[in-house]
């Protein structure tokens, strides 16, 4: 792709996409290595479609801090969703397990990983 982007006239529709695919090489390869990674994320995007449309409502969040906080969540919730939980009881249980969850297994509570505890684990 390097070699064939020298061959390119800048501001083309070809270079800009070559390009592209350039800065984002590491994410491509991941792709090719990995099977279960999907090739887009047009699943996601639509999930937070809704999301986005409110941004503007969202623009005084309070501060840098409190809006990626705020997406953080979002991300969440949309996540569990795409998932297959039911966002509420998803949240409600990562954040009752959380305190007492050792570093070393967070990815655990992530939504492709989670899995509902039986309340007795508590």
């Amino acid at each position: 792709m390097q070699a064939q982007r020298t061959k390119v006239p800048d501001g083309t529709a070809t270079a800009k996409a070559l390009d592209y695919s350039l800065k984002r090489w590491a994410a491509l390869a991941r792709y090719l290595e990995d099977g279960a990674v999907p090739i887009d994320n047009n699943r996601v995007e639509n999930l937070i479609r809704p999301w986005a449309l409110g941004r503007k409502n969202w623009l005084f969040s309070g501060s840098l801090r409190s809006g990626q906080r705020a997406a953080n969540v979002m991300s969440l919730i949309q996540s569990a969703k795409l998932n297959g939980h039911e966002p509420y009881a998803y949240l409600k249980d990562v954040l009752m397990r959380l305190p007492t969850q050792k570093a070393s297994a967070i990815d655990e509570l992530l939504p492709q990983h989670w899995s509902p505890c039986s309340g007795k684990d508590h």
